[in-house]
Order: structure tokens, then C-alpha cells, then sequence
């Protein structure tokens, strides 16, 4: 009998992904809910979801042995519930929260890791003056404690930026915090969280540097790191980053820094049977690390540059905990000792796609460039302004994979293809 694995959203590409699995040939892979619906809907009720969720599984005819996340909120939280409802290896919900939370995770960070944890305040955007409540001196990040990518998260100056985002924040906090609400009723909180509902924001210090993030599993208590990934600052867009690459070109004390806090943060809070992704801030000219944030699940992002080096995907790991096996992923098996997800960049000004690369243009690449995909996000008529989760930045027009012999080979060859790919933009007056 093949063992029923449910995985929240999965897109076709990712089937493909998943046949890297050692024992894929004992498995039997479900999407559990569309990508429309976990992922893609601009508005939604976590419970409704979460009991659409029920719904499916409750009508399937077979055995639920695993239930993977792979996407953040709203799935990173209905998971585990999931999971404790079939009695599928988990996180605790209170510890995943902790984790979402922007606000009640710095708390929690500043209690265990202070050193790595940038100035910070809570902010109710609804008080009658939202401004006494900052403790920080400008400039600032401020951003909502539940948001998607960079989205209502405002770089502040000067009191007029300040109360401009107020503004803007007001209008569309709840789209995101309501339902951050109903997942916030799943668990007991503090009394500190019960006055920071997911509607309220954090201000933060603004820090710098070159973003890493060790990915990993936490498995009866036994933590460990199976990759660390590390994105590298770049001067050719106005984003902070514009690929990911693995493995990461940080110097090994930095390694070893990264995943000691990580450690330290989820031990701390609790956390066990699941996987995560730590982001970090190295600001190299201080010798200084940050802690951005601790993500509860494997990153689907991270998977197909995970099956390039080391042969197999990240769902690996993530699979093997909820069957309730110690988790392992092969090491540096796959066909290149350097990949790298890039995005196809364009200037934050709205337009509507007029051309995008042809197949023949693509396959062309490819074949210049051995272990090059590309994948568009955009089809002739879009409207970039109607495009989904982009951030304050830059607009994405779609995803590159490249690989190469070294992080200066991928460098180039990322260049290279960002040229020989042409769009067509028509801007909008």
C-alpha cells in the first residue's frame, strides 16, 4: 500500500520536484486545497479554510499519513492543526505562532538571542496617536505582524511618511490580519499578544547587510541543518536582493552563528517535528548578525536549487518528519556544485506586458546556458499593478534558475540571461 502524503497548494512543477524523493514510488501525492485558495486569494477566512481543509480529508477514501506545509500563512498554521487532528508529527500551534507573529517573535527572540534582535516596538495603527507609541528614532521599518513578503511595510523618515503609511495601513491591515485573528484563537496567548492582535504592526530598527538563511529540521528535539542558502546583495535593481543561491558563499563563522541562534530560538520556544528556514542580516563592515526571522516550514522556493545540487528536494525532510522518521537529505548528488533562483526584475512603475520571451528564445538559453529555466509570471495583457504578493521594490516579471561551477559563474551567466530575455512594457500614464 502507497502511503497518502498531503501537501497545502501544490503546483504542477512541484510533482515533478517531488519524484526526487528517495522512496517516491511509495508515496502517493495529494494537493490539499488550489493555489487560488492557500495561496493566491486576496481575501479569505482562515477557519472557512481550515475547515474546507477538513472537509477534503475527511472525504478521502484512504489513510492520511502526512500533511506538509510549504507555503506561509495561512497554511503554516493550519497545518499543524491538521496534523494534531490525525496525530501526524508536528509543531505545537503556540510555537509555530510565536514564530508568525512578527511582534510576540521579537519578544520572544529578545529573551533568548537579545544580540541579534534590532530595536523594536509595537504599534497599534488604530490608537488615536500612533506616533507616542514609537520608542525608536527615525528611520524605521514599520510593517504590520502578519503581512505577505514586504506589503504594507514602509520605510519611515520623518513624522509626515509616518502618518501617510498609517493611513494607508489602516485601509488594508485587515485583509490579512483578520483572518491572522481566527488563527490566533487556535492558541492561548499572552497578555502581552492579547493587546497586539493581527492587526497591529512593529516598528523596527533599520539594519543591513548580506541576507542568509539556514534551513533545517527540528525532530524529537534533535535539530539540524541540511542547507543553508544566502542571497547577495546586488546593484542591479532597486530590491535588496535579487537571487538566492545555494549553497551559501557566507564565511563558515557566519555559518556557524546562524544556525547556533537558530538553535538557541527554537528550543527556546518549544519547537519540535517540523522543519524551518532562518533569515538573517550579516552586515559585514560591523561584523554584526540579525535576526530577520524564523520561518515554521521548508520553503517551496528553495526546492528546485536543492534538487540541482544535491539531487533531491527539500519536501525530502519535511515528508520524512511527518511519517515520523528522522529526517535526511543527500549531500551535493544533483548535476552542479552551484544554483541559484534569480527573479526577472522591473522597475516599481505600473504597465501593461506587451511581449514576453518566445519558447524558442527560452529553449535557446538553455541550451546555451546548461541547468537554465525560466519561468514567466507574465503573459502579454497583464496589468503589473494587479500582480499578486510583489513587493514595494520592484515588480517581478518571473523566475530564473541558473547553475554554474561557482558563485561567480552564476553571477554572470544571470546577467547574461536577464539580457537575452526581452520584455515589452507599456507604461501607464
Amino acid at each position: 500500500m502507497k502511503r497518502n502524503i498531503f501537501v497545502v497548494a501544490l503546483e504542477d512543477q512541484q510533482r515533478q520536484e517531488l519524484e526526487t524523493l528517495r522512496h517516491s514510488e511509495k508515496f502517493k501525492i495529494h494537493s490539499l486545497l488550489s493555489v487560488k485558495e492557500a495561496v493566491e486569494s486576496p481575501n479569505f477566512s482562515f477557519n472557512a479554510l481550515l475547515d474546507e481543509a477538513r472537509s477534503k480529508l475527511e472525504a478521502f477514501y484512504g489513510s492520511v499519513d502526512a500533511i506538509v506545509a510549504q507555503w506561509d500563512f495561512p497554511t503554516s498554521v493550519m497545518v499543524p492543526i491538521l496534523c494534531r487532528e490525525y496525530d501526524i508529527p508536528s509543531p505545537s500551534v503556540e510555537s509555530v505562532l510565536k514564530c508568525e507573529h512578527k511582534y510576540w517573535s521579537r519578544l520572544e527572540q529578545q529573551k533568548v538571542v537579545p544580540e541579534v534582535v534590532p530595536a523594536f516596538c509595537g504599534v497599534d495603527p488604530f490608537a488615536e496617536d500612533p506616533l507616542s507609541q514609537v520608542t525608536l528614532d527615525y528611520p524605521f521599518w514599520l510593517k504590520p505582524v502578519k503581512a505577505f513578503s514586504s506589503h504594507l511595510g514602509f520605510k519611515i523618515e520623518n513624522d509626515e511618511q509616518f502618518h501617510a503609511a498609517i493611513k494607508e495601513i489602516r485601509e488594508g491591515i485587515r485583509q490579512l490580519g483578520d483572518p491572522f485573528n481566527e488563527a490566533l484563537n487556535h492558541a492561548e496567548l499572552p497578555p502581552e499578544i492579547q493587546h497586539m492582535d493581527g492587526n497591529s504592526c512593529i516598528a523596527e530598527q533599520l539594519v543591513a547587510g548580506v541576507q542568509g538563511a539556514p534551513e533545517g529540521t527540528v525532530y524529537r528535539g534533535e535539530f539540524n541543518v541540511h542547507g543553508i542558502i544566502s542571497q547577495p546583495s546586488t546593484e542591479m535593481s532597486d530590491a535588496p536582493y535579487d537571487r538566492i543561491e545555494y549553497p551559501s558563499h557566507l564565511p563558515e563563522p557566519i555559518h556557524r552563528q546562524m544556525i547556533d541562534v537558530s538553535k538557541k530560538f527554537l528550543e527556546h520556544i518549544g519547537y519540535d517535528n517540523g522543519c524551518f528556514n532562518a533569515e538573517f542580516l550579516w552586515d559585514e563592515s560591523q561584523d554584526k548578525l540579525w535576526l530577520i526571522e524564523v520561518n515554521t516550514r521548508i520553503s517551496q522556493s528553495h526546492s528546485e536549487i536543492f534538487i540541482m545540487v544535491d539531487g533531491m528536494s527539500n519536501h525530502e525532510v519535511a515528508i520524512d518528519i511527518a511519517l515520523g522518521e528522522r529526517p535526511s537529505l543527500a549531500n551535493r548528488l544533483g548535476d552542479h556544485a552551484v544554483a541559484a533562483k534569480c527573479f526577472i526584475p522591473y522597475k516599481h512603475e505600473d504597465g501593461i506586458v506587451r511581449r514576453v520571451p518566445s519558447r524558442e528564445e527560452i529553449e535557446a538559453l538553455a541550451e546555451r546556458f546548461p541547468g537554465t529555466k525560466v519561468r514567466l509570471d507574465v503573459q502579454p495583457g497583464d496589468r503589473l499593478g494587479d500582480l499578486m504578493h510583489q513587493d514595494s521594490f520592484s515588480y517581478r516579471l518571473g523566475t530564473l534558475y541558473v547553475a554554474g561551477e561557482d558563485h561567480e559563474q552564476v553571477d554572470q551567466r544571470y546577467k547574461a540571461c536577464l539580457e537575452a530575455l526581452q520584455f515589452e512594457i507599456e507604461p501607464i500614464e
